[in-house]
């Protein structure tokens, strides 16, 4: 519990770090918010004023940052320039495509490059292994929107088993295919490696001699303790997907939060991109901080290291 509590305690300064880097960077991109939010309408100095006011923009710097970060912890960052609605709201609405594709794609990706590399690294040096590698190494190297079009001509256009758009499962199948093979190709080259490590340990050659099954010295045994490196890398991925990813998004038509940072760039639609942004680092912190609590889970020498 100590260990877990420490953890959760070390994201309040890396919050407050990133939170603040945000700010600053909102500050210095040249423009005025209220000439952005008037999008070139005509307006006197005294509408300018008001609406400066308003936005809390006559305020010292200093104000400003602290009523930042006092709505940042409250979820609450303001109206979107052109839309004129709570960004947390429109937020919220995108939230939802976003991770369901994250979920799909870590599902396939998981999935395929646990089998191959742990097929992989129990039959290293042997065709298994140079297929097994091929297949995770087309996976890395292929473009996200050319396997995208491949899968749509073909599942979608060809064969039509599958809606190319639209909501709901089926239509999430291709995306997530999309996402999961890039994902797969990575993690089953890691898992490979780790696997190939924990195979030539003592313990392993301990479990094998006293007669446990192949299958049970590959999975409690060697998978177990090979598993920190590839749960680094999946922590990783799990935050990028999380920020959206947008080839695909695009690729199937679907919306997300990578489509919505884009256009909310493109249209200088600041709120909405500094609430995305804060929103986004918020996750990636809190992701790589659980991913350290399941380190401990996976390797308890990992915890009394830590508390040492």
């Amino acid at each position: 519990m100590r260990f877990v509590i420490r953890k959760i305690l070390g994201l309040i300064p890396l919050l407050l770090f990133t939170w603040t880097l945000v700010f600053a960077v909102m500050q210095v991109i040249p423009g005025d918010p209220v000439n952005l939010m008037l999008a070139g309408v005509p307006a006197s100095e005294e509408v300018r004023a008001n609406e400066r006011k308003r936005l809390g923009l006559d305020r010292p710097i200093v104000e400003r940052y602290f009523h930042f970060l006092g709505r940042a912890i409250q979820g609450d960052l303001g109206e979107g320039f052109r839309s004129r609605q709570p960004v947390s709201t429109m937020i919220l609405e995108q939230a939802r495509p976003t991770l369901e594709l994250a979920a799909g794609g870590l599902v396939v990706g998981l999935t395929v490059g646990l089998i191959l590399g742990v097929i992989a690294g129990i039959r290293p040096n042997t065709w298994v292994d140079t297929v097994c590698m091929v297949l995770a190494l087309v996976g890395v190297s292929l473009p996200s929107f050319w396997i995208g079009m491949l899968l749509i001509w073909i599942f979608g256009t060809m064969l039509m088993w599958v809606p190319i758009t639209g909501r709901g499962f089926s239509a999430l199948i291709l995306p997530s295919i999309t996402v999961g093979l890039f994902i797969a190709g990575g993690f089953a080259r890691l898992v490979r490696a780790s696997v190939i490590e924990a195979m030539g340990q003592d313990y392993v050659r301990t479990a094998k001699a006293k007669g446990l099954p192949p299958v049970k010295v590959v999975l409690k045994h060697a998978l177990r303790n090979a598993m920190i490196p590839p749960v680094t890398l999946l922590g990783i991925q799990i935050a990028v997907l999380i920020g959206g990813a947008v080839v695909t998004e695009n690729v199937f038509a679907r919306p997300g939060l990578g489509t919505m940072l884009v256009e909310a760039v493109l249209a200088k639609d600041m709120p909405l991109v500094q609430a995305l942004i804060v929103y986004k680092t918020a996750a990636y912190v809190i992701i790589n901080t659980m991913i350290d609590i399941v380190y401990g889970a996976i390797d308890p020498r990992i915890r009394v290291e830590q508390a040492a």
